[in-house]
Formats: C-alpha cells, sequence, structure tokens
C-alpha cells in the first residue's frame, strides 16, 4: 500500500491534477451545492441563526471532500459499467486517464482530510460521520442489488443535518427528523429524475434505480414525492414560528418543482437533466428563507 502512495505521488503533473479534478467532480459544482444547502439548512436552525464560524467553515470543507470522495468511490465501483454509457464513457477511469488503484488512493486520502476536519469537533460528529463514511462507501454498490439507490444516497447525503446539530452542541429533536427526512424524500426526488436521462442505459448494464423501478408512473411519483417535501418545508416553517420571508422561499421551491414537471413531461434526457439542476435553487430558496427570518426576526 506504502508503494501505491508513492507511486500516486511519484506520478503527480498537471495533466494528473486535471484528470483528478474531473474524477473529483469539481468541474461541475451542483453535487456540491446540492449537500451545502441542506447543510446550510441546519446549521442556521440548529444556531438560530448565528452558527458558529469554526463549525461553518469545517461544515463547508467537509461538504466539498465528502461530495469529492463520494465521486471517487462511485466511479470505481462503476468502473466496468461508465465505458458503455455514452454519459459516462468519457470518465478519467474508463478513459484511461486515471486507474483503479489511483483512484483508491485518491480516495483514501480525502477519507484522511474528511478525518481531520471531523477530529476537530466533537465526539458525537465523529459517530455521525463515520456513518455517513460508512454509508457514502456502500452507495455505488447498491446499484447492483436494490432498486432505492437514491434511497440510500439520500441517507448519506442528510447525514450532515443531525451532524451540525450535535457538533454545534445542541439536542438531536423532533425537528431535526423532520429536516432529515424531508431532506432525504427530496434527494430522491432529484436523483430520481438524475436516473431519468441513463434510463436506456441503465437498462442494458444492469445497473438499477428508482426511475426504472416506477416506469411509467415515474412523473406521478416524483410529483408525490415533491408534495412530500414542500410539506415537509411547510412543517418545519411551522416548528420554527418562520413568517411571510420563509413562505415565500417554501412558495418559490413549489413553483420550481412545478417547473421541474414541466421539464420532465416528455422524459427527454436533456430535458430531465435541466429539471435535475434546477433543483439548486430549491436548495437556495428554502436556505435564504431561513436566513432572512432570522435576519429580520
Amino acid at each position: 500500500m506504502i508503494k501505491a502512495y508513492q507511486q500516486f505521488f511519484k506520478q503527480l503533473s498537471v495533466d494528473k491534477v486535471s484528470a483528478y479534478t474531473q474524477l473529483m467532480r469539481f468541474d461541475r459544482p451542483i453535487g456540491i451545492l446540492l449537500l451545502l444547502w441542506p447543510t446550510l439548512w441546519a446549521l442556521w436552525i440548529s444556531a438560530s441563526g448565528f452558527p458558529d464560524a469554526k463549525v461553518f467553515l469545517i461544515f463547508c470543507t467537509g461538504v466539498v471532500v465528502m461530495r469529492a470522495a463520494g465521486c471517487v468511490i462511485n466511479d470505481y465501483a462503476d468502473r466496468n459499467f461508465d465505458g458503455k454509457v455514452k454519459r459516462t464513457e468519457n470518465r478519467p477511469i474508463p478513459s484511461g486517464l486515471v486507474s483503479s488503484s489511483e483512484a483508491l488512493v485518491l480516495f483514501s486520502l480525502l477519507l484522511f482530510v474528511a478525518l481531520m476536519l471531523v477530529l476537530m469537533l466533537n465526539l458525537n460528529s465523529l459517530y455521525i460521520a463515520l456513518f455517513a463514511a460508512a454509508i457514502t462507501f456502500f452507495y455505488p454498490f447498491a446499484k447492483r442489488f436494490t432498486w432505492f439507490p437514491q434511497a440510500v444516497l439520500g441517507v448519506a447525503f442528510s447525514c450532515a443535518i443531525p451532524m451540525a446539530y450535535v457538533a454545534q452542541n445542541q439536542s438531536i429533536t423532533e425537528l431535526t427528523g423532520v429536516i432529515f427526512f424531508t431532506n432525504l424524500i427530496w434527494i430522491m426526488v432529484y436523483d430520481t429524475i438524475y436516473a431519468m436521462v441513463d434510463r436506456d442505459d441503465d437498462i442494458k448494464v444492469g445497473i438499477r434505480s428508482t426511475a426504472l423501478l416506477f416506469g411509467d408512473a415515474d412523473k406521478f411519483l416524483i410529483g408525490i414525492m415533491q408534495g412530500m417535501v414542500v410539506i415537509g418545508f411547510i412543517i418545519m416553517g411551522a416548528q420554527l414560528e418562520f413568517g411571510r420571508y420563509y413562505f415565500i422561499a417554501v412558495l418559490a421551491a413549489s413553483l420550481l418543482f412545478i417547473w421541474q414537471q414541466w421539464l420532465i413531461r416528455r422524459r427527454h434526457a436533456q430535458d430531465c437533466f435541466r429539471a435535475f439542476l434546477n433543483n439548486n435553487y430549491v436548495g437556495l430558496v428554502i436556505f435564504l428563507g431561513i436566513f432572512t427570518e432570522y435576519l429580520m426576526g
């Protein structure tokens, strides 16, 4: 293993760094943003609008690092499939820019950085972080044997929510659970839409997803889940006794969900991808609603 690390650093070059950047998806920040927004919701709510600066910086950095780690282990797990899918055939591993062993070394280095970050928090944060790391590692392989890998991803991405509470020495409450499950369902919404992009290729290579499971009922069931997310947002606002700023944000999120339904109506891959990207604005407007409530409160 030591030789693998020595070889990794020995071969570092501008081209290699560029390939690693692509492998970690730094050229596509949408995943960072989708993970960041609910983390910020939880940080602001658990701190009543004034999160600790150190905790804030650790979580923001951790979001970037763990999303990168998730992308690396996902591509490693899918290394025998990505070359057969048009959208992913040029990724660094199937294209030969990065070897499987290099991907594993990079993944381990990212986990080490994440561990160093979480060690600056309290012990309860470490427990949740270890659980989240295990789920992150498990997620890419879940696509082989379960129709609900989107739910697995939802759990992994949502762990930052209770972690934000305990990192600021707050108790995990019923509201924490509401935020957690609202975010989990929202992740299932946008990752199912994302899976609709690759539906035909996934059938060919044998990868499972909720998009395939739902079949012709996909748009309807996505709409049901979007409604559940809106209800979750409303419950969050009611429990926090938020006012008009937050609920205007919930209305904006609802309109964005309607727009997404319009985009996916014909199931065209390009439009489904646009609908997936649009979820960034859902996370943003909800955060702006939360931020404004505390700012003006």
